[in-house]
């Protein structure tokens, strides 16, 4: 999503991010209108196979009229998984996403679409992306999905209320905004005091954040905060990946380098959640 549309920058971060051994990336056809996956397609021109490719759908747009609908109906995702096909210049995806969701959607139709997309080989696996409890419980009761996306940081601890539910039914938890836009990078306090300037983050006040930060800092010593950020999302068994974007080269390498650092301890790891809010979600429950 962080790519951009200058085309030439784009696949030089895709390209370089296979070099560097990423070998998973999420895209999805509301992005940009399409463009975004574009650009992984051309990317990933040869080098398909190098890859685990998701992208999402259930938002659809329409030539010369404003904004998106939400159409999670068979004939859609049938129809957009052609199109996202085309687009990513490959005849599979490995993991296609339901791109939110909400109770009063027609559940056993939308599926029906996914396992019959399944079926006929034009997905490998299918997952949803959703901070929605009602919603999930919904897809892991009656469907086989393999992967939900959810909003996962030291500062949006309310996934945690679900990891277990969700690694007991071997649903696997992609988890994005892992650098809370930024605020747990090692240029949070920056971005706190421009970006962020006078404004909350979910739970948090402005006034927590300055006080909170520079703890987090500390917790791990001399590893960049991106590192504790990462490694405290990936510490339950419930979590596959990490998705923090990146767009830059720069941002690309200050990721890979903070992923690749030594895993926090446990007492590392109780300290995070000895200093940090444990939130849950107030709505979408029942």
């Amino acid at each position: 999503m962080s790519l951009g549309t200058d085309q030439t920058k784009a696949i030089d971060i895709v390209k370089r991010a296979l070099d560097l051994g990423i070998n998973y990336l999420d895209t999805a056809d509301l992005y940009d209108f399409g463009q975004n996956e574009e650009l992984v397609g051309k990317a990933l021109k040869g080098q398909r196979d190098q890859v685990v490719l998701a992208t999402k759908a259930g938002n659809k747009w329409t030539q010369g009229k404003e904004g998106w609908e939400w159409d999670p109906s068979k004939k859609h995702i049938q129809s957009a998984v052609k199109d996202s096909l085309r687009r990513l210049q490959t005849d599979y995806i490995d993991l296609y996403q339901l791109h939110g969701g909400t109770i009063d959607d027609p559940t056993e139709e939308t599926i029906e679409a996914f396992e019959e997309l399944k079926k006929e080989g034009y997905i490998r696996e299918y997952g949803i992306s959703s901070i929605r409890p009602n919603v999930i419980k919904r897809f892991v009761e009656n469907s086989s999905i393999v992967s939900v996306m959810m909003q996962y940081s030291m500062l949006d601890t309310r996934p945690e209320e679900w990891l277990g539910y969700l690694h007991e039914n071997n649903v696997s938890v992609i988890a994005r905004g892992p650098l809370a836009k930024g605020l747990l990078s090692d240029n949070g306090l920056s971005k706190l005091q421009n970006k962020f300037k006078g404004k909350d983050f979910l739970d948090y006040s402005h006034e927590e954040l300055e006080n909170l930060l520079p703890k987090l800092m500390n917790v791990a010593g001399n590893k960049p905060l991106q590192t504790t950020a990462f490694h405290y999302c990936l510490a339950h068994p419930a979590i596959a990946a990490v998705i923090p974007g990146a767009s830059s080269i720069k941002q690309l390498e200050a990721n890979v380098h903070a992923m690749n650092a030594q895993a926090l301890s446990e007492e590392e790891n109780t300290t995070i959640k000895e200093i940090i809010k444990q939130s849950s979600y107030d709505s979408h429950r029942d």
